[in-house]
C-alpha cells in the first residue's frame, strides 16, 4: 500500500509545532503507563464475611456455655467483618482507581490498616486483639448478668478471625444464651441482627471504623438491624442500604435495651 504523502496531510498534522507536541507526549503516555502498574502504599477493603454468634463459624459453635443452662435461641446476632487485600500485596494505580470507582470498595493508606509491615506481625496482633475481644466480652457479659467467671465458663472459637470489632455482638450472644431478653424470650425477637463495635470489660462500647463496608455486608447476609457505636452515625449513613435500621448504643446495656424496645414497640435510637 501506498502511503499518503505529507503534502495531502492537513497542515495542522505537519506543522513543527504539531510533530514537537505528539514526540514530547509519547514519554508522557508511556509514563502514564508504566505508573498504572506500579505498587502503591494503598489497600483495598471490601464487605467481608459475618458469623451468627448464636450460631456456628465453619461447623463449630461461635458460643459454648458451660456452668449455667445454655438457651435455645432463634434470630440471629451477626458479627460482620472488612475483607483487604494482604498486607504485603501492593496494588497498582490501575487497582486502586477501580476500587475507587465501586461503591462496595474503599481505598485507604496501607499503613493505616496494617501498621506493622511485616504480614506475620499483623496476623498476629490482630489474633491478640480477638484473643482480648473475646476475654473483655465475656467479663463484660457476665457483669451485666451479676455472674462470676468462676460460676460460669464461655468459650469462643471464630476461627481465624482477628481484631477487637466483634466485642459488642459476642457480648450480646453470651447474654441471649443465658438469659435471653429476661422474660423467656430471644433478644433478637426472631430478627437477624448484625453490628460492630469494641466493648471493654465495664461494657462500654467503642468505635471501630469501615463501617459503611460493615452495613453492606450485613445487609448481604439478611440483616434489618445493625447496632453500632454511637460515635460513628455519620460514617454508617454512608451508603446505608435499604432495609437496614441503624441503631447507635454506647453500652452492652444499651444495646440490650434497644433490642427489647425493637420487640416491644417502643422507642428504639436511630442515627
Amino acid at each position: 500500500m501506498r502511503g499518503v504523502p505529507l503534502q495531502n496531510l492537513p497542515t495542522a498534522l505537519t506543522a513543527p509545532r504539531s510533530r514537537a507536541l505528539a514526540l514530547c507526549a509519547l514519554p508522557v503516555l508511556a509514563l502514564f503507563a508504566v505508573a498504572a502498574f506500579v505498587p502503591l502504599p494503598y489497600t483495598v477493603e471490601w464487605p467481608g464475611v459475618t458469623a451468627d454468634t448464636l450460631g456456628t463459624y465453619k461447623g463449630r459453635p461461635v458460643i459454648t456455655v458451660t456452668g449455667a443452662q445454655q438457651r435455645a435461641t432463634e434470630g440471629q446476632l451477626r458479627m460482620v467483618t472488612i475483607t483487604a487485600t494482604e498486607p504485603g500485596h501492593r496494588n497498582s494505580l490501575w487497582d486502586s482507581l477501580r476500587a475507587w470507582g465501586d461503591p462496595e470498595q474503599v481505598v485507604v493508606p496501607t499503613e493505616e490498616v496494617y501498621p506493622q509491615s511485616n504480614p506475620k506481625q499483623a496476623n498476629e496482633v490482630t489474633q491478640q486483639q480477638m484473643t482480648q475481644s473475646r476475654d473483655d466480652a465475656t467479663t463484660a457479659a457476665l457483669n451485666y448478668l451479676h455472674l462470676s467467671p468462676d460460676q460460669v465458663k464461655v468459650a469462643i472459637d471464630l476461627g481465624d478471625i482477628g481484631g477487637p470489632s466483634a466485642g459488642q455482638m459476642l457480648a450480646l450472644g453470651i447474654v441471649d444464651k443465658i438469659a435471653g431478653d429476661g422474660r423467656g424470650g430471644d433478644l433478637t425477637g426472631g430478627r437477624t441482627v448484625a453490628g460492630t463495635g469494641t466493648i471493654d470489660s465495664a461494657g462500654r462500647i467503642g468505635p471501630v471504623g469501615g463501617v459503611p463496608l460493615k452495613t453492606q455486608a450485613a445487609a448481604r447476609d439478611g440483616a434489618t438491624v445493625f447496632l453500632l457505636p454511637r460515635s460513628e452515625c455519620t460514617q454508617a449513613k454512608v451508603n446505608t442500604p435499604d432495609g437496614l435500621q441503624l441503631v447507635p448504643v454506647d453500652t452492652l446495656a444499651e444495646s440490650v435495651a434497644a433490642l427489647q424496645a425493637l420487640h416491644d414497640g417502643g422507642a428504639v435510637p436511630h442515627c
